[in-house]
């Protein structure tokens, strides 16, 4: 394996030397052998600012590659990626993509998969921005240019015991008979160096898209919150209010930690007798994490699924991470997605005086996630809940 070497450039500043830095560990993890037969990789767009690994053995696989990678969220974005899938295709791509990287292919991730899925294939490689479960995403191309499957590789304890929840939960999704949307399957699941690996089917995204309305959305949702079964009960005492207990007091070293306690205990009193019903959720159902075409409802990204939590979370996160990403405004689209819980959480059967609590519970257990995972110390973009989560939750609780 080769170091990546940038192209000349005058940005040479602390965060491209950390974004090179974690390309290169990357490329050393998956192709850890020195000597026999190396392959080539495109870093697009560049070695500064890393964002995919596109084999260079073939102008198909490589277009491909690109094409598949992300859906662009503005017209300047696309035009940009067509370019450079033009490029590819055409053989022009020195001009665009002037950093490469050579690695070794003895005892490679890719070997590792063309055997383990009995099947020749191409690696795309996703590197994604900082945070804690950040982990390689790989992108499988077969030698006609199809993306077929997406691999994700646990590399450290937390991202490890991601994969293996995403593979048990697309297991057991696959078992419950949904009917309002679509989930990968399971192609492969194991081991590899240490590394725990995950092989799912590639949901066709690249397909034309379809408004989504609110209605198609919400019955999705509650296909989710119902595939395993329901409970229902007060907030003290349940299962979920013991595990969430449990999570929150791995924080309480912290003063975060402690604010969050507070707010949760104080909510916990608050809630009463009041009764919630508990089902599953996705646990990051974004706009990001889905695709809307005319016959189907794509859903993916489910390492954050779980059983047996107040129904409703789902729709309260959809919306707070769809305000945060149209707005910027992170502490402003928390106030506005509580304000608006009566309305998302009508669908989900949740009584009128649950709605608000519902809605600040998931803030709780949004925050309990962010510290226990330790988002901030990983560099997350929200990672530090103080500049805009914590504010608007304890002041919430205190109104109630």
């Amino acid at each position: 394996m080769s170091p990546v070497k940038t192209a000349p450039a005058a940005l040479t500043a602390g965060d491209a030397a950390l974004r090179t830095q974690y390309l290169n560990e990357i490329i050393a993890l998956l192709y850890p052998s020195e000597g026999g037969p190396t392959a080539e990789y495109y870093v697009v767009p560049d070695a500064r600012r890393p964002r995919l690994l596109v084999p260079a053995g073939s102008r198909k696989v490589a277009a491909a590659a690109v094409r598949r990678y992300a859906e662009p969220q503005s017209r300047g974005a696309k035009l940009k990626r067509d370019a450079v899938v033009a490029a590819l295709r055409t053989g022009a791509s020195g001009v665009l993509l002037r950093d490469r990287v050579h690695v070794s292919e003895s005892d490679s991730i890719d070997a590792h998969l063309r055997e383990a899925l009995g099947r020749d294939l191409a690696v795309s490689i996703h590197i994604g921005p900082a945070r804690a479960n950040r982990k390689p995403v790989l992108q499988l191309i077969s030698p006609e240019g199809d993306t077929f499957g997406f691999a994700k590789l646990g590399t450290g304890p937390l991202t490890q015991r991601l994969v293996r929840a995403e593979t048990n939960a697309l297991i057991a999704l696959g078992r419950s008979g949904l009917t309002k949307l679509t989930v990968p399957t399971v192609l492969h699941a194991g081991q590899w160096r240490g590394l725990q690996v995950l092989v799912q089917s590639a949901l066709p995204v690249w397909l034309p898209r379809a408004p989504l309305t609110p209605r198609r959305l919400a019955t999705a949702m509650v296909d989710i919150a119902g595939c395993c079964g329901y409970s229902a009960g007060p907030l003290v005492g349940s299962p979920y209010w013991s595990e969430l207990r449990g999570r929150l007091a791995s924080v309480q070293d912290r003063p975060e930690g402690v604010a969050l306690c507070a707010a949760a205990e104080l909510l916990a009193q608050h809630s009463g007798s009041t009764t919630f019903r508990y089902g599953a959720w996705h646990g990051d159902w974004a706009p990001w994490n889905m695709a809307n075409l005319t016959d189907a409802l794509l859903v993916w990204d489910w390492e954050r699924f779980a059983q047996g939590v107040p129904v409703g979370f789902d729709a309260v996160h959809h919306e707070l991470q769809r305000r945060i990403q149209s707005s910027g405004d992170a502490a402003g689209a928390v106030e506005a997605t509580v304000r608006q819980s009566a309305e998302l959480l009508a669908p989900f059967g949740v009584t009128a005086e649950g709605r608000e609590l519902t809605a600040l519970l998931y803030l709780v257990d949004l925050a309990a996630r962010y510290l226990t995972d330790r988002q901030a110390e990983a560099g997350a973009r929200l990672g530090v809940l103080g500049t805009w989560l914590l504010p608007v939750l304890i002041r919430r609780v205190e109104e109630l």
